[in-house]
């Protein structure tokens, strides 16, 4: 299996000297279980996993009892052995099935905070933000999982040609050999996209049933929306998430309703959309049109741009064969620059964890993405292929002069001046990269 990198943000979480209970969110089938169990078996002497949505018993355990030493030796008799302090890692998978469990959260961070407690839960975020739903405010401790990055796809593909791109340290033309090898790499995990499962076919047998995988994913995620909402807003949700590929085939990809639904107001579809991001398959990316700190000062709430959180989701949600990336056909184009901006965008979210901008000036310049790393706030383009003739990034010159711009394509990594290519493949390091500028 991969090796996920959130590994390290839960040895912290473990080693922390004020550990509470940990909430790790995420979108469902990016590997939270998975995840969860091997850190339990690889850091903790015992694992006791519970699911509280297959196990009746357990959520019983949860509604009868806020003590939480008699839930413990309850736990402990369904795990068939003592759950110890410290040295055994409780899991309860999702949590958002038992309101009780969730609640005694706060009862393990003030009675007895030497357990080790995780809990999970697909569409955790879309319970909390019921109105009805106590939650455990200042007594858990976050962390946010994301997709498989390319980094960790290429970790398992090719090893050899990992340690290389871990040892990419300066701002220097990729040599011709490896530069191949990692674009050949990169167009792979494309067609997979993020999700481990479809990922992990790519790697132990190739591409022939990767499409298969991701449609039935696609199509679980289409039961979710049934199950867990009402028949009316399960539709909406559906429309807007199957509207994805119009929204992004535009030149200008700002979001509109009308695409949607003929006559569709936002006021209409609002709640559909929150629920989408709550659920975690969407990243919601607002306009600004004002550069400046605190950047969410300057949002415009009218205008945003919406990308789906995996570009191999949205490559098959677009019903677009995986031919996309092994042809030069001039069709694709357009939106082959789509969802090059999504695995750009899914990218940068896990090495910031936070909300990307745009820049736009009516209709003389769209900056693809503003990032605001530390104090600095970076403009940010992204190309699909080796042509990056754009006015865009030279209008932002000319008006903020930034000490930074960053652009995104599938030249080789160079400066010049203040511009940095980054190509395609680099993007997880791009954080790295920009460090490496001072």
């Amino acid at each position: 299996m991969f090796k996920r990198e959130i590994i390290s943000e839960l040895e912290q979480w473990k080693n922390s000297t004020n550990r509470k209970p940990l909430i790790l969110s995420g979108a469902r089938q990016v590997g939270k279980t998975w995840i969860l169990k091997e850190f339990g078996a690889s850091s903790f002497d015992d694992c006791a996993y519970f699911s509280l949505d297959k196990d009746n018993a357990v959520c019983q355990f949860f509604r009868t009892t806020k003590d939480v030493r008699r839930l413990v030796e309850q736990l402990s008799y369904l795990h068939g052995k003592t759950i110890q302090k410290k040295s055994t890692l409780i899991i309860l998978d999702e949590i958002q099935e038992c309101p009780e469990a969730l609640q005694s959260l706060k009862y393990f961070c003030e009675d007895e905070p030497e357990y080790a407690v995780v809990c999970a839960g697909s569409l955790l975020g879309v319970y909390l933000n019921h109105p009805n739903q106590s939650f455990p405010v200042g007594k858990v401790d976050h962390i946010d999982m994301y997709p498989l990055t390319f980094r960790e796809f290429l970790q398992a593909k090719d090893p050899g040609l990992y340690n290389y791109y871990s040892s990419i340290n300066v701002i220097e033309p990729i040599l011709d050999i490896f530069f191949d090898k990692l674009r050949e790499n990169f167009t792979a995990f494309c067609i997979s996209g993020g999700m481990p499962e479809a990922a992990m076919e790519i790697v132990e047998n190739g591409i022939d049933n990767v499409d298969k995988i991701i449609n039935n994913i696609l199509k679980d995620y289409s039961s979710d929306f049934v199950k867990h909402t009402s028949p009316i807003m399960a539709n909406k949700i559906d429309q807007i998430w199957k509207s994805l590929p119009s929204q992004l085939a535009k030149e200008n990809k700002k979001f509109i309703y009308q695409l949607v639904k003929t006559g569709a107001r936002a006021r209409e579809y609002e709640d559909a959309l929150f629920w989408l991001e709550r659920a975690g398959l969407v990243y919601k990316v607002n306009a600004v049109n004002k550069i400046g700190l605190p950047i969410k000062a300057y949002d415009d709430l009218s205008a945003f741009k919406l990308y789906c959180m995996d570009l191999g989701l949205l490559r098959v949600l677009a019903e677009m064969d995986m031919d996309i990336y092994l042809t030069d056909t001039s069709g694709f184009s357009e939106f082959k620059g789509a969802l090059a901006e999504n695995y750009v965008l899914q990218s940068l979210v896990c090495q910031y964890n936070k909300s990307l901008r745009y820049w736009t000036s009516g209709n003389l310049a769209e900056v693809d993405f503003i990032l605001v790393n530390k104090t600095e706030i970076i403009p940010i383009e992204v190309k699909a292929y080796t042509n990056t003739v754009g006015k865009s990034l030279i209008q932002y010159q000319k008006l903020f002069e930034p000490r930074l711009r960053i652009r995104f394509s599938m030249k080789n990594l160079n400066i010049n001046g203040n511009l940095i290519n980054i190509p395609l493949f680099l993007a997880d390091k791009a954080k790295e990269i920009i460090s490496l500028v001072g």
